[in-house]
Order: structure tokens, then sequence, then C-alpha cells
């Protein structure tokens, strides 16, 4: 069988953007079981409420939903068990100590096939005031209505 190729995104954490300013990403592959790639694959996966925790020198994804494969028998998992993440320790402790130290959260941005391995997207982020949440959106706003203005100018 050939190896698939190239990055296909699966799911996206909308919610993320609109909570957090991400400061940085981090890439890091995600410990599964044979039916959750399954149901990974048929896309039914919930980012919504889900963040990152360090246990042990150990990188887990708490509240990553991945419902159980509806085929499957009883090697099912249940949905929302912790997922193990898979980085260097270095890089584990580095994210550990800058979330102890700046009081930011490791956020998984979004899940993705690279290759044929399931990779997640982590973001360190920082929480957004309700002001910040205000001006983001009136920014997207105009920048929309820009878009539009040159869409017409352009087709009159």
């Amino acid at each position: 069988m050939p190896k698939q190729t190239g990055i296909k995104e699966i799911a996206k954490n909308r919610k993320a953007f609109h909570e957090y300013f991400v400061l940085e990403r981090f890439e890091a592959g995600v410990e599964l079981f044979g039916t959750e790639v399954k149901s990974i694959r048929a896309g039914q996966v919930n980012l919504k409420d889900s963040f990152c925790t360090v246990k042990d020198g150990e990188l887990f994804a708490r509240g990553l939903h991945i419902s159980p494969y509806e085929h499957g028998n009883i090697f099912n998992k249940d949905p929302m068990r912790p997922k193990r993440l898979l980085m260097h320790k270095r890089e584990i402790l580095k994210l550990q100590s800058r979330v102890m130290q700046e009081g930011v959260a490791l956020i998984p941005l979004s899940l993705y096939f690279k290759d044929s391995r399931v990779k997640v997207e982590l973001g360190l982020c920082k929480g957004k005031k309700l002001h910040d949440k205000r001006d983001s959106a009136a920014e997207r706003e105009s920048k929309r209505d820009m878009e539009r203005a040159l869409k017409e100018r352009n087709t009159a």
C-alpha cells in the first residue's frame, strides 16, 4: 500500500483564535489507538474546549473529543480520555517552564494528517480580554468591508 504524502487538515479550533492571542506554534504527534485513527479519518473530532497539561514530564491533550468508531467493537476507547502528545523531552520541559512563568496556556489549534501520521498544532496562547475580542472583531469587519469595496470597484 503506498504511503500518503502531504498535509490534510482534519479539524481546526476556531474558538481558540477568538479567545486567545497565539504567541508561538508547535507541532506534536498524538498517541492514538486504531479505532481512534479510523474515527479521525471520518472527521469525528472536536477540539473546542481542549487544552494541554504537562504531568511527570509528559504532555497530554485534555478535552480533545474523538467520537467512538461506529463500526468498532470492544477496542473503542473513551472519547474524552487524555491523549499523550509526542514531543522531545527538552521541548516539553521548555514549554512547561514558559507556562508556569509567563501565565500562558497550551491550546491545540488544529489536528491534521502529515503524510500518514496524525499531528496536532499547539499554540502557546495568552488570553484575550473582552475589549481585545471587540477590537479583533471590529478589525475583521473593517477588513471585510474594504475587500468588498475593492471587489465592487473592480467589477464596475
